[in-house]
């Protein structure tokens, strides 16, 4: 996602020194001197290693840093200059680096009984990494706290009040945290296997980020139980967006995207019946881009990306993107990639993972 806090290419360009720009390639220099933006995204390579790439709006890689297994989603933050990148379900690491290589990458690990769920969000003075995890023998959501000035050390944890807690965000003035509970039960000793679809308990969830007291939960109605809210991003006017994967009945056709607000009930969008088929009913990904007042979904399922107006939730675009994965704001629209290797309209030769970041306009 992306709020306006990201560097400006030209402060990218300086928080990277020359050491940083010296070890490039000349290809990989050119694609930064002339990129409109900078991304971070998890990726597979053909030799079967992952990492994070830094990589233009056009696709082309930049940089490479290697990550111990598979990464889900990441977070950014201009303010302590650092990437993380989560494990995906039920992996236990997380690896904060500096994309500009002037510090060493750090790696934290979730506690005993705990995973992490591939989520997670810097306070907007980048003094805090808040993380979703799961408390797997008590089937609860958990918010980890972490000092970012002392090596990310973990201080404190928060219950999220839900199950399958997967993304969560913070609000622009850092007093709230704000959770997607899937309302799916896991444990690690079944791997990935949804334990309790017939008794599902989706939920979205405000806690005030200082105390971690319950400020308000939605639950979702008795007809949506099998719908799973699992992704997030703010819009300008403080809207939350949240995006959803359906589990029940592959004939039904649930909403799948919708906005709520402190005090305000859920808002689902009706997106027409054609779209919600094209999605597949599951939408893998979501971003807001402020500057344009849009809204991008990905469904990796249906093979496709749809831009919807923020202000409205009207559709404005569909585009069959095959294995469609992340989606974040560009210069202009929607950026996105797919797990075939696709970033905007350059392929490369890794298999790009489902969530990316913006980190540099």
């Amino acid at each position: 996602m992306w709020r306006g806090e990201a560097l400006d290419r030209r402060g990218f360009l300086k928080a990277a020194g020359l050491a940083f720009t010296a070890a490039l390639s000349p290809r990989s220099l050119m694609a930064l001197e002339r990129a409109d933006a900078v991304y971070a995204a998890g990726f597979k390579a053909p030799d079967g290693s992952f990492g994070i790439a830094t990589v233009s709006e056009r696709g082309e890689i930049i940089d490479r840093v290697a990550l111990p297994a598979r990464a889900h989603g990441m977070a950014y933050s201009a303010a302590a200059g650092r990437v993380v990148a989560f494990a995906r379900r039920p992996g236990t690491f997380a690896m904060i680096f500096d994309p500009s290589r002037q510090a060493e990458p750090v790696i934290i690990s979730s506690p005993e009984g705990r995973h992490f769920y591939g989520h997670g969000h810097f306070s907007p003075d980048g003094a805090l990494l808040y993380t979703s995890e799961n408390d797997f023998d008590g089937n609860r959501g958990m918010i980890g706290i972490h000092d970012a000035h002392d090596g990310f050390r973990r201080i404190g944890e928060f219950d999220a009040h839900g199950i399958g807690t997967h993304d969560m965000t913070v609000s622009d003035d850092g007093t709230m945290l704000v959770i997607a509970n899937g309302g799916i039960e896991t444990h690690p000793d079944f791997g990935r296997t949804k334990l309790n679809l017939d008794r599902m308990e989706p939920s979205l969830v405000l806690l005030d980020a200082r105390t971690g007291a319950l400020i308000q939960r939605h639950g979702l109605p008795a007809p949506l139980r099998q719908l799973s809210t699992r992704h997030l991003d703010i819009a300008d006017d403080g809207h939350i967006w949240f995006a959803c994967q359906w589990e029940g009945a592959r004939n039904e056709l649930p909403p799948l995207a919708g906005w709520f607000a402190k005090g305000e009930d859920l808002s689902f969008i009706s997106l027409p019946e054609e779209t919600t088929m094209r999605l597949g009913n599951y939408v893998g990904a979501i971003a807001v881009n402020r500057r344009e007042g849009l809204v991008g979904l990905t469904s990796p399922v249906g093979g496709a990306a749809v831009t919807l107006d923020a202000r409205t939730g009207r559709v404005l675009k569909e585009e069959i993107v095959q294995d469609a994965a992340g989606v974040a704001p560009a210069a202009h629209g929607i950026a996105v990639s797919s797990y075939d290797g696709r970033f905007n309209e350059t392929r490369s030769e890794v298999a790009w993972d489902q969530h990316i970041v913006r980190i540099s306009s």
